[in-house]
């Protein structure tokens, strides 16, 4: 039960997102049973959201799936920084481990392995499966009120824009994501009109983070100082204090 405990902040905030999947799926043509095979086998609400908005749009499958490969890379890089922790573990654990990680568990079970010497991979698993039952059984109780409810496409299509609109804006923290945002939708406005296909997504989305982070490197490389430089220097939000703790180092 200690368990439950810990994961029960991020399993209630997953109700109401997960509700909204469920209905934004159902409302791009996933059944019940679809919706729940989706949330146990990618379990990843911006991915999940993605699916619904490409599906949409009716935008080819090879599409869909270059999207989620590049969106889901990032658990690579976030699982490899757990497996210091899961050492000695078979190989059946370390893949029930890997398939139910996400971004917020992974931030709980970092934290707790890096602060709580009893914390063992046992314990990180149950959250993550905590985690992935509540998100689940949300998708399906959406999916059975979206079933219930007729929405129009066009709502749909507004819901997306804006949760998408809202991702972007909440990781605007310095001049250089907005700059690496603003040549994105350059870059995939000039490929769907010359290839006229949503691969012209992946094939921005690719150019412009490679951009950025060529930008990006050269800086660091360059200056040591380079959190004072004015394109990596991060915005300070309405209370006056930098975005990110980090960057009172500098101070």
């Amino acid at each position: 039960m200690k368990n439950l405990k810990v994961s029960m902040p991020l399993n209630l905030s997953y109700i109401p997102i997960g509700l909204a999947c469920g209905i934004l799926l159902h409302a791009s043509g996933f059944n019940t049973y679809l919706t729940a095979l989706v949330s146990i086998m990618i379990f990843s609400g911006g991915a999940q959201f993605l699916i619904a908005s490409m599906l949409v749009i009716e935008a080819p499958l090879l599409s869909i799936v270059l999207m989620l490969f590049f969106l889901e890379l990032r658990y690579a890089f976030l699982g490899s920084s757990l497996s210091k922790y899961l050492q000695g573990q078979s190989n059946r654990f370390t893949f029930l481990f890997a398939a139910s990680l996400n971004d917020e568990n992974y931030a709980i079970n970092y934290l707790k392995f890096s602060t709580d010497k009893k914390w063992t991979p046992s314990d990180a698993l149950q959250v993550e499966h905590y985690s992935l039952l509540f998100w689940t059984v949300s998708n399906i109780i959406g999916s059975f009120i979206g079933s219930a409810l007729h929405i129009n496409l066009t709502i749909v299509h507004f819901a997306l824009t804006a949760l998408f609109i809202y991702m972007i804006v909440m990781q605007l923290k310095s001049l250089l994501k907005l700059f690496v945002m603003v040549i994105t939708v350059g870059f995939a406005i000039f490929f769907m009109l010359l290839i006229k296909s949503t691969l012209g997504l992946v094939a921005s989305t690719l150019l412009a983070s490679f951009i950025g982070y060529s930008i990006e490197s050269y800086i660091r490389k360059r200056n040591p100082k380079y959190r004072k430089n004015r394109l990596l220097r991060l915005f300070k939000n309405p209370a006056g204090t930098p975005m990110d703790e980090s960057d009172e180092d500098d101070k």
